[in-house]
This record gives structure tokens, sequence and C-alpha cells, in this order.
């Protein structure tokens, strides 16, 4: 307790944290006040202590998970807030920072985290996304879209929110009847039969998830546009060597952060291979406000193994290096933690169904991922990018009044 009171100790300052250890020992810090968390956290054992030294964010993910840590009142949001929101990423500050050998290690390990093979890609997809759809029906919205929403006001209902990031992207896009339309990391395929039915569009929608691809097919039959709208469970770098110059158009939501950084070259490579010399290209990934780094371990332990979150220099880096021209470039600084936050508050709601079916455990590690996520956004480095690419500088209208005025329209009808 002596080690967590230095490193805790003047750097909560606003907020109250409680921690009450397995001795019965009791540290305070911060101070109520409005707006802020006002958290306990009960330790159970010198154990639970020494493994959230040792690796303060897989530390207290695992000692949380097991029950060896506990929250009054379930409140992970708020104890991982407090900690985050007083070190603000802006200021410099942050808890856990790596001491030099530890960088140095994770420099030397990252390609190594992340080389996703075909056969990697495959599993590392299934690991996350093959829980089961019925698990990601209870929180997500009626669309099942996983990926940051388009909040114009903060008061917006979720599926107001995601409706609205669909025709952001639709219009990014600027889609013309007819044309061909590949959806890499297509999920359940809510964005290609949206752009499909907004804008007369033929879309194949791609994915490593077998889950995924059952509803997919089963939404697009359902819908009636099974012939305009395919779903296959295929790699892009495979699809590329296939179809050439085919698609007038690519969109990719929430799939760049699997790719790793060993492969990015050949992502983009195989995208502007895929695209028309016309064609036009719509990247929304999260991103790294600063420099690049690292994922952290419990994310790459538990959620996302082999999945990697790019800072922007890196992915222009890539992407320059196909003479693909980024044509607009988009921070949405907030909206992910809004979506999280409505996420977080969904799998609250559910919990007795999650717990019935998947166990009290993996409750726990799941809202320790969103409120972790949570704090990224908030509090963090972490932002949402949406990138623009054309191959042809002459592609897209010169100025941007196109993109508000198709977004318009898509959202009156």
């Amino acid at each position: 307790m002596t080690m967590l009171d230095r490193i805790l100790n003047g750097r909560i300052k606003q907020g109250s944290l409680t921690i009450l250890s397995h001795k019965g020992e009791e540290s305070r810090y911060g101070e109520r006040q409005s707006g802020w968390p006002d958290v306990t956290m009960r330790i159970k054992s010198s154990s639970a202590i020494s493994r959230i030294l040792l690796n303060p964010r897989l530390g207290m993910g695992e000692a949380y998970m097991n029950g060896d840590v506990t929250i009054d009142n379930d409140d992970i949001m708020g104890f991982i807030e407090i900690i985050r929101r007083n070190n603000l990423w802006e200021n410099g500050g942050e808890i856990g920072d790596p001491k030099p050998f530890r960088k140095w290690i994770r420099h030397l390990a990252r390609p190594f985290t992340q080389l996703n093979s075909l056969a990697n890609s495959q599993a590392n997809v299934a690991h996350h996304y093959d829980v089961s759809n019925d698990f990601y029906r209870l929180w997500l919205d009626d669309d099942m879209q996983y990926s940051c929403a388009y909040w114009s006001e903060a008061d917006d209902s979720l599926e107001r929110a995601q409706l609205a990031k669909k025709a952001h992207i639709a219009a990014k896009l600027a889609l013309q009847p007819g044309q061909k339309v590949l959806d890499i990391g297509c999920g359940w395929g809510g964005m290609a039969l949206y752009l499909n039915r907004v804008a007369n569009v033929e879309v194949l929608g791609i994915t490593l998830s077998e889950e995924q691809l059952k509803l997919a097919r089963e939404r697009a039959d359902a819908a009636g546009v099974a012939d305009k709208v395919r779903f296959e469970l295929l790699d892009y770098r495979v699809l590329a060597k296939r179809a050439p110059g085919y698609f007038d158009r690519i969109v990719s939501v929430g799939m760049f952060e699997h790719v790793g950084v060993p492969q990015f070259e050949t992502f983009f490579r195989a995208c502007a291979n895929l695209l028309k010399d016309d064609g036009v290209m719509l990247l929304h990934t999260i991103g790294r406000m600063g420099k690049p780094g690292a994922t952290d371990a419990f994310t790459r332990k538990y959620i996302f193994p082999g999945g990697y979150i790019p800072a922007l220099s890196e992915t222009l880096a890539a992407s320059e290096q196909v003479k693909l021209i980024h044509s607009d470039i988009e921070n949405l600084r907030l909206h992910y933690a809004l979506t999280l936050r409505e996420w977080y508050a969904r799998v609250h709601t559910h919990r007795e169904a999650i717990e019935a079916q998947y166990g009290e455990r993996f409750f726990r590690m799941w809202t320790f991922y969103l409120a972790g996520a949570t704090a990224a956004f908030e509090s963090g480095g972490m932002c949402n990018y949406q990138i623009q690419y054309i191959r042809n500088r002459r592609s897209l209208p010169i100025t941007r009044d196109y993109i508000a005025q198709a977004e318009r329209d898509l959202l009156a009808r």
C-alpha cells in the first residue's frame, strides 16, 4: 500500500477516491466535487496490490475481473475516470507511464504482437467478434453498428447518432447509382445495406467473422437485396489478387485497428489496387492524437489480440507509399466517448442476461474494457479519424461543400 500511495498521492486532486486494503488500511485521495466521481475501491489481497504495481493496466484489469479488487456499486467507470481525468493526456501526465527499459522492450516487441498473417487475422477476429451475435445485439443499436457514432447533439439517441455516422460517411464517398462498393470489415452488414438503400449501389462486404457473415447474409436476404449486397468470408489481401481495379468506392469502418503496423503498407497497396483510377476510399479508424505507441497489455490479451491503434503519422506514411491522396481528414475527438458511455450503460442494463450466459468474470472484463476505452477518449490520447483517399486529384469537387449538402439530403430521407 505504501508504494501505491506514492503513485497516487498528489495525482488525484479532483473527485474522491478511497482505497481499503485487505488489512483494513484506508487511504483517501482528492476531495468530493460536483461533476466528479466519488469512488471506493476494496483490495482483497496483497497479491492484487503486487499485480497492480507491476503492470497497472493489466494488473488492475485482471484483479477486477477475478474479484480480487472490487469497486463499490461496481463503478469501474468512475474509478478509471478519476484516474485518467486528473491526468489529462494534453497536460502530459499519465498514471503508469512506462520506464525507459519497458518502453524499449515494447518497441522491440511491437512488430511481433501484430504479425497478422491470413491465419492469425481470422483467429484474432474470431476471438472478439464470434462471442455470439446475441451478445452484441443486447447493447448495440438496432442496426448493430460496432464503431464510433456521430453525435450532432449530446442528447441524441445512439440509434440517431449511428444513422448520422452512416450518412456522414456516405456523403464523403460521393456515391453514384450503379457504382460498385467494397466494405472492408463489414461487421453485421449495416453499412453495406445502408449504402445500397440510399444510393442504389452494389456492395461487397468482407469479414473474417463467421458469426457476422451469417447474420449479414440473413439481413440481406430479409431486405430482398442479396443480389445487390453480397457478403463473403474473405481477407482483403486475397481479394486484391482477384479483383484489381474493380471497385468505384471502398469504405472501411473500425477494421484498420486490426491490421497491425507490419501490414499497413500491404493494406493500402491492396486498397489502391482494388480501386478504379478515379476511385474514392473512406477509412474510419480509431487513432492516436500523438506519436506512435503500443497496445496496452490488457487489450492485447483479452480484447483485441493482434490489434493496434495507429497514429495519424504512421497511417499517412503507409498510404503515401502507394500514391493514395489523402483528400480530407477529420478528427472525431469526443464522439467515441459518447458512444462508449452509451454502450457501457446498456451493458449494465443487461448485466443479468450477460452473466447468466457468460459469467461474472466476463461481465467484469467487458465493463473494464468499455470503461478504460471511454477514459482513453475523454482524457487520454485516443480519437477517431476519418480519412478520405482518392487516386486522382480531380475525382471530387475542389471544395468540401458537396459533403455537407449530401449529408443533409441523406438525413432528410
